[in-house]
C-alpha cells in the first residue's frame, strides 16, 4: 500500500500530522525518513498536538530519544519520538533500547530508522518526505499491513 501526499508549507506538514495523530494509537510505529529539512520534526509536531501534548516538541538528535505523555483514542500513551541520525552501528540500537519502546501503550515515531530495520515491527508505517527549503514536499506513505490503508484513507 502506498498513499501520497503534496505538502505546499511546513503548516500544511504540521496540519498533516495533526490528522494522523488523531488515527494513532498505541503499539504504532512510525518510521520518518527524508533529508534534514524535509519536516519530520514538523510533522512529529502536529502528531503530538494532537496527541495533546502540550510541551514543546524538539527533535532528539543528541538524546536519541523523547518521551511526552499523551492520550489516544481515549487512552493514555506514550509518545517515544527517537532520532537515530547520529547511530553509526546496527548495535548501538539495542544499546539505545529502540525495541523496548514497541509496546501496547506506546506510539514511536523513529527519525533515520533505517539502522534499525533489522528490529522494526513488521506493520510499522513508513513515512518518506521528500523536499527541502521552501519547496513543496512529496510525502509517501507505506505499509505492508492492510489495516494502515484503511485508517490513513479517511485523511488523506
Amino acid at each position: 500500500m502506498i498513499f501520497e501526499f503534496r505538502s505546499l508549507s511546513s503548516e500544511d506538514t504540521y496540519t498533516l500530522g495533526e490528522k494522523l495523530g488523531a488515527i494513532l494509537q498505541g503499539g504504532d510505529v512510525l518510521c520518518l525518513k527524508g533529508e534534514l529539512g524535509a519536516g519530520k520534526t514538523v510533522l512529529a509536531k502536529g502528531i503530538g498536538k494532537a496527541l495533546g501534548i502540550k510541551e514543546p516538541m524538539t527533535s532528539p538528535t543528541f538524546t536519541f530519544q523523547l518521551e511526552y505523555a499523551g492520550i489516544a483514542q481515549g487512552r493514555p500513551v506514550r509518545l517515544i519520538h527517537m532520532d537515530l541520525y547520529r547511530l553509526r552501528y546496527p548495535e548501538e540500537v539495542e544499546v539505545i533500547g529502540v525495541e523496548e519502546a514497541f509496546q501496547e501503550d506506546v506510539i514511536c515515531l523513529i527519525e533515520w530508522p533505517d539502522i534499525a530495520e533489522a528490529v522494526l515491527p513488521a506493520d510499522a508505517l513508513e513515512i518518506e518526505l521528500k523536499g527541502s527549503g521552501e519547496e513543496p514536499r512529496e510525502i509517501a506513505f507505506r505499509s505492508t499491513a492492510e489495516a494502515w490503508e484503511e485508517r490513513l484513507k479517511n485523511i488523506l
